[in-house]
């Protein structure tokens, strides 16, 4: 008789059925001495988005050192040029010297042209550098600004690809904050509703996602005008102890108690002043 194969609805629950797979892949790997690939983590929401003036940037302000909260209010939105600005997600190093050093490049740019750079010169002095390392620079950027062309929003991956668009995220709580913009977004904002948006954006990603928190930075970029919000808004204020945690003494009850006595030897110390003469 021929066999059938009756289709069953999946058991509810977790799936460890290639458990066992993973386990010997991973023996293979060590006995041919190579290690295993571990994920890593890291935490920071940044947003960008384009309205009927400008550009508005924004980012949060932890920074985590694995599981530890290692500055609550470091600044992700970094300075490239008078008229653009950059937010940065990754390894904090790499981010901050990256922004530096293409920012520094920028302006010899402007110097040797005589004329204010262009937010697209930005762009491509960035993803060059981050394409010529091949993904060994953990900085994720989102780049905006303003120049004689309009604004400008990009977004730059730690392998030098970029994506040009009205609203975009970045970072581990980017999923967050992009459902904000997909559900709220509309083309030529008021500069009021676009900080508002952004605002909320960001907020999402650090109430949804651990490793950001704290303060929410925002940068707003107009032809004329350049508005740098630090901080535009604190998410997460720290609230007040309501209970008292100070006991009087011998609220607590000891079993046991046993005395040591110590045998010192008392030693003579003498200091001598130094002939200054």
């Amino acid at each position: 008789m021929a066999a059938l194969a009756v289709h069953r609805e999946p058991a509810g629950g977790f799936s460890f059925q290639n458990c066992r797979r993973n386990a010997f892949i991973e023996a293979q790997l060590t006995k041919q001495g190579l290690k295993v690939i571990e994920a890593r983590k890291t935490g920071t929401t940044i947003a960008g988005v384009i309205f009927k003036d400008g550009v508005i940037l924004g980012a949060d302000t932890r920074a985590t050192e694995g599981m530890v909260v290692a500055d609550k209010n470091c600044s992700k939105i970094h300075y490239i040029a008078s008229n653009i600005y950059c937010c940065g997600a990754g390894t904090a190093a790499d981010t901050e010297m990256t922004t530096q050093l293409i920012s520094s490049n920028l302006e010899l740019h402007s110097l040797s042209t005589g004329r204010l750079a262009r937010v697209a010169t930005a762009n491509r002095m960035l993803k060059q550098m981050l394409f010529r390392y091949q993904g060994y620079i953990g900085a994720a950027l989102v780049l905006g600004g303003v120049d004689c062309t309009g604004p400008h929003l990009y977004s730059i991956y730690p392998h030098g690809s970029t994506d040009t668009l009205p609203y975009v995220t970045m970072g581990s709580g980017s999923l967050a904050a992009m459902a904000v913009f997909e559900d709220r977004y509309k083309p030529d904002m008021e500069e009021e509703d676009a900080k508002q948006l952004v605002k909320d954006a960001i907020a999402a990603g650090i109430f949804n996602d651990l490793g950001s928190g704290s303060n929410i930075d925002l940068c707003v970029i107009t032809k004329n005008k350049l508005d740098y919000l630090r901080p535009h808004d604190i998410a997460n204020k720290k609230g007040v102890r309501q209970g008292n945690y100070k006991y009087r003494r011998g609220a607590t009850g000891i079993l046991t108690e046993s005395l040591a006595p110590l045998e010192l030897e008392v030693v003579e110390e003498a200091v001598h002043t130094m002939d200054t003469s």
